[in-house]
């Protein structure tokens, strides 16, 4: 399928800039969240350079909790998931509206938005920081530093800006230097979760759902939301660092104990669970699978009592 990125449209003026209409996805899927929820975050604004899901998602959060969401996107591709399909709904992948809901899309023209080399580019951006309260980005960890969208120059310009930063595997050590980009599969893998989803006999699989990526945007999101109410005391803003692979160490809960604690290694039980029976999939006689799960010894006695 060929795709064209469509004019959103946008007044550009010197040192002032504006934007503004709402996304697609609007026009397909509405959030609705109740009264309460819009107003938390009204007059909030965040400057959205993230694509693809862990940042988009936390940014769709955000905006449905009522903050202004500008997103940037790059000129004639736009982010990455556009293109993630079939399927499509009048032009957009499914993909991308999944989570680019109560946002304003900005094109960056002159191609500023692809290399961030261009000056013009760089000081659209720059503008934009300075009327934002939350600024938030995904890109391989140090780019942005190099063409002057850091944390330390973007606090400069904006002394209250909360700057989050989302990367693969951190902003120091090992993996942050010789990885580059994250994807959460990658992610999945060093941090275990594949190791142990799968059937107890096979290799290890992927999980349906790009978990690691939409808890890490979880996680910025709470982290946002602790940094706005940090910037009321102090006045001032913050640095937010997080990564897929920090996500995935500490969504790994139990299983994580386990080693760290008892040097006890998980194995793959496909659908079931090491320490709680009934409490996996099984398959009826006529074929259809069905789950059980009966998780206390009360519930164990009532499921005995109906079959």
């Amino acid at each position: 399928m060929k795709f064209k990125l469509k004019n959103f449209g946008y007044l550009l003026k010197k040192n002032s800039f504006k934007i503004f209409k709402r996304c697609n996805s609007n026009k397909n899927q509405q959030a609705v969240p109740n009264e309460q929820s819009l107003k938390l975050l009204n007059g909030i604004r965040v400057c959205d350079m993230t694509r693809v899901l862990a940042g988009p998602y936390c940014t769709m959060i955000l905006g449905d909790m009522g903050a202004e969401v500008i997103k940037v996107e790059r000129p004639g591709i736009g982010d990455d998931t556009r293109h993630f399909g079939p399927p499509y709904v009048g032009g957009e992948s499914c993909y991308y509206l999944a989570v680019n809901r109560n946002k304003k899309v900005h094109v960056i023209v002159l191609f500023i938005a692809v290399d961030f080399h261009t000056k013009e580019g760089v000081e659209i951006i720059q503008e934009l920081a300075k009327t934002s309260d939350v600024f938030i980005e995904n890109y391989i960890y140090g780019k942005l530093d190099a063409v002057g969208l850091g944390y330390e120059t973007l606090k400069a310009i904006n002394p209250r800006l909360i700057y989050c930063s989302i990367t693969g595997y951190g902003s120091r050590g090992l993996l942050s230097d010789i990885v580059k980009p994250g994807y959460d599969l990658v992610a999945s893998s060093i941090g275990g979760l594949n190791a142990v989803t799968g059937p107890e006999d096979g290799e290890p699989c992927r999980v349906g759902v790009a978990v690691t990526d939409i808890m890490t945007g979880m996680y910025a999101h709470g982290a946002i939301l602790a940094a706005l109410y940090q910037r009321e005391i102090t006045k001032l803003g913050t640095k937010i660092d997080t990564s897929l692979l920090q996500t995935q160490v500490a969504v790994m809960s139990h299983i994580g104990s386990d080693f760290l604690n008892a040097g006890v290694k998980a194995p793959r039980y496909g659908t079931g669970h090491r320490a709680i029976v009934p409490y996996q999939a099984f398959e009826a006689g006529d074929g259809q699978m069905f789950v059980i799960g009966v998780a206390n010894d009360n519930l164990f006695q009532k499921f005995c009592l109906v079959i």
